[in-house]
């Protein structure tokens, strides 16, 4: 995998990986404050050419502890610096809700989301009860990540899903958005459910026989599920089946 580095608005060095060549598609891991662990050319989707950043202080990039806004102003510096008008953005986990932040505040450079196994757009007592009672189920992996990072982006996600007026942009944004659930994902879909159903472009999948993290336990189905939904050209996002398998 080829690499660049970029400097953020404030100077900051970032570290991007890329592969492939085709419409143009930012490639966001979830965590917050890890590295990009899906920033392999075996998982790379077909047919596009994949960008892969790693987030601000963490990996092999420089700098440290920052909000969502930061976080989004550097998506954007890359964009700007590799002169690309607009770009897929597809995530995994965080990723996922990192994607619908950026194309909301950026919906020139956003031509789609694709978010893969997302927490959503909450804070759910139920939900997290529901996960933590399955938590121990679910296999383990050794990622690199930054705590101090993952603190400063949650409590930012914190306050961001409490603004009064996010709801109103996701039911008025002209940006499609596809949210896909694993199967066998230990957390609960329903926030995925309910954001296909809000944004007017919306749409929710299954991927079904995969846990949270198929990236890693079944690659294969991850590269057909993400070659499919990002595709050679964005009207294909239009025409998958409804089941993925």
């Amino acid at each position: 995998m080829k690499a660049v580095s970029v400097r953020s608005r404030d100077e900051v060095a970032l570290h991007v990986g890329v592969v492939g060549d085709g419409p143009d598609v930012v490639m966001l891991s979830g965590g917050p404050g890890c590295v990009n662990y899906l920033a392999d050319e075996e998982l790379a989707p077909r047919g596009v050419r994949a960008w892969y950043p790693e987030p601000r202080g963490v990996g092999r990039s420089e700098g440290g502890p920052h909000d969502l806004a930061q976080a989004i102003d550097d998506l954007e510096a890359i964009r700007a610096a590799l002169d690309i008008k607009s770009w897929i953005a597809l995530g995994h986990s965080f990723g996922s809700d990192l994607a619908v932040r950026y194309a909301l505040d950026h919906p020139e450079s956003v031509s789609a989301v694709i978010g893969i196994a997302g927490h959503g757009l909450h804070k759910d007592r139920i939900w997290s009860a529901v996960y933590e009672a399955a938590r121990h189920t679910e296999d383990e992996f050794a990622i690199e990540w930054n705590p101090a990072v993952h603190r400063s982006l949650n409590d930012s996600f914190g306050e961001w899903i409490h603004e009064p007026t996010l709801f109103r942009r996701l039911a008025d944004t002209e940006v499609p958005m596809t949210f896909v659930a694993a199967a066998d994902d230990i957390r609960p879909d329903w926030p995925l459910r309910q954001l296909a159903a809000l944004v007017p472009r919306g749409r929710f999948l299954q991927q079904a026989d995969v846990p949270h993290n198929f990236w890693s336990t079944h690659p294969s189905q991850w590269v057909r599920s993400v070659s499919a939904l990002c595709g050679d050209e964005l009207t294909q996002l239009q025409v998958l089946p409804r089941d993925l398998t």
